[in-house]
């Protein structure tokens, strides 16, 4: 790496840090529409925050209706333009945190807080590989632009405004995932069941949980009729369920609440689903009907084995498959389902094998993405390959995900960071957090890969 971009990178610990700190403190999970703010007021203000300290650092920024926004650095065509892509919105913290979710704590190296590194840490990173750029006077032969998205743990709205009104580069790289690169990305089926709440059997008076399709949920509670053998039964269940569990007798009924692992809807074999071990031990309970059929077919069943859906290829790897929310109740049954499929998988077979599996469940497409996959020989892949061995000095390699990034918005785009393959991944995970050292290395990686792929020869 060039010398002056290199120090002037290292003079900027203090600023990087401050800046992260301030972006975490802002909650921007997704809320209620209002007046220039389609994704609530806290996500309104986190982009508006943003685009001040874009234009502070001296980038030309415009701001499309609160959906999302760009900063540029250099001139030349939109379409042509190297697309760095990121987003400033956030999943719900969940439960289980050591630190607060906002604080933005540093401890050991380490910055706490929802969004750290899944996807305000590398936003910053790659904004502060932009001012580097700029600092050292680094000629360019087009424009460098970052897209800073409020929607991406959502419906994705966001990137639909942003074609409607604005031109999309054609390459580019989003900081969403993991190094060396991710240059093939499983396809996303999002289903919704609907089914009837039984009147047979166990009497599950409420058990609502879930907040979105894309994350495993770490625990999970329920309420049902019963007494004071109906607690020593569940208690007994969980136990011969390895279940960790808690359960009360109240004036309402049994209080039962289980707790698992949480984690992202793409890496379930890191997880464990709370929502699938209630299913578990309500059917040990004796629970009838579509939420036993929930429980026989799905459980912790994270393939789609149960399902009729579990298929690989050499390619992309197995389908992984996320039961995210569960309402049921005086309205009945309502759950989603999350699968990340490979490659070669035909959308249309999971729809029809899953309605298949769950006769008498109404079975709703809520969306369906088609996979993303940019060839291991482009140029844009190799140049980026170069720019993190040459940082780094680790093996240059192609990789697959379940995850789904901003990358398969672009006709040539990849997933390119943050995280190093030693990391460990906490994404919409409690304590989630980014290591402060792997911010200003993701920093350096993506300053030398918009000189490579932006730079004048």
């Amino acid at each position: 790496m060039d010398a002056k971009l290199n120090a002037i990178i290292e003079s900027m610990h203090d600023e990087m840090i401050d800046t992260l700190q301030k972006w975490i403190r802002v909650p921007s999970v997704k809320g209620e529409a209002a007046p220039g703010a389609p994704f609530g007021k806290e996500v309104r203000s986190m982009l508006d925050m943003a685009l001040a300290d874009c234009e502070q650092m001296g980038f030309k920024t415009q701001n499309f209706d609160g959906y999302i926004a760009h900063a540029d650095l250099g001139e030349g065509s939109d379409e042509d333009a190297l697309a760095i892509l990121a987003h400033l919105d956030v999943v719900p913290e969940g439960d289980g945190w050591k630190y607060p979710p906002y604080g933005a704590v540093i401890e050991n190296g380490r910055m706490y807080g929802r969004g750290t590194s899944d996807d305000k840490g590398p936003a910053v990173a790659a904004l502060y590989a932009m001012k580097a750029v700029k600092d050292a006077g680094i000629p360019l032969r087009r424009k460098v632009r970052l897209i800073l998205g409020c929607d991406e743990e959502s419906g994705w709205e966001d990137i639909a405004h942003y074609n409607k009104v604005a031109t999309m580069p054609r390459i580019g790289f989003s900081p969403d995932a993991s190094y060396p690169i991710i240059n093939i990305e499983k396809g996303i089926c999002r289903l919704e069941l609907h089914g009837v709440l039984s009147n047979e059997g166990l009497q599950v008076i409420a058990f609502n949980n879930g907040e979105r399709p894309n994350v495993i949920p770490g625990r999970a509670s329920a309420l049902v009729v019963g007494d004071a053998a109906t607690v020593a039964q569940a208690e007994a269940a969980a136990k011969k369920l390895d279940i960790p569990a808690e359960v009360q007798l109240t004036d309402k009924g049994v209080s039962i609440t289980v707790t698992g692992i949480s984690g992202h809807a793409a890496y379930p074999e890191t997880a464990r689903n709370a929502n699938g071990e209630m299913l578990l031990l309500l059917r040990e309970l004796g629970v009838q009907g579509d939420l036993r059929l929930l429980a026989d077919k799905i459980g912790l069943d994270y393939k789609g084995e149960g399902l009729e859906i579990s298929v690989s290829d050499g390619i992309s790897g197995y389908l992984t498959c996320n039961l995210g929310i569960i309402r049921a109740g005086e309205g009945g049954v309502y759950a989603t389902l999350d699968i990340r499929y490979p490659v070669m998988t035909n959308p249309d077979m999971i729809i029809k094998n899953v309605s298949a599996s769950l006769p008498g469940m109404r079975v709703d497409a809520m969306e369906v993405k088609e996979p993303h996959h940019v060839p291991a020989g482009s140029e844009l892949v190799q140049k980026l390959l170069d720019a993190y061995h040459e940082v780094t000095g680790y093996e240059r390699k192609c990789l697959y995900t379940g995850g789904g990034t901003y990358a398969r918005s672009l006709q040539e785009g990849v997933a390119f960071g943050a995280s190093f393959p030693q990391d460990e991944d906490l994404a919409h995970q409690a304590n989630e957090y980014a290591d402060i050292e792997g911010l200003y290395k993701n920093i350096k990686i993506f300053a030398l890969a918009i000189v490579k792929l932006a730079g004048k020869a």
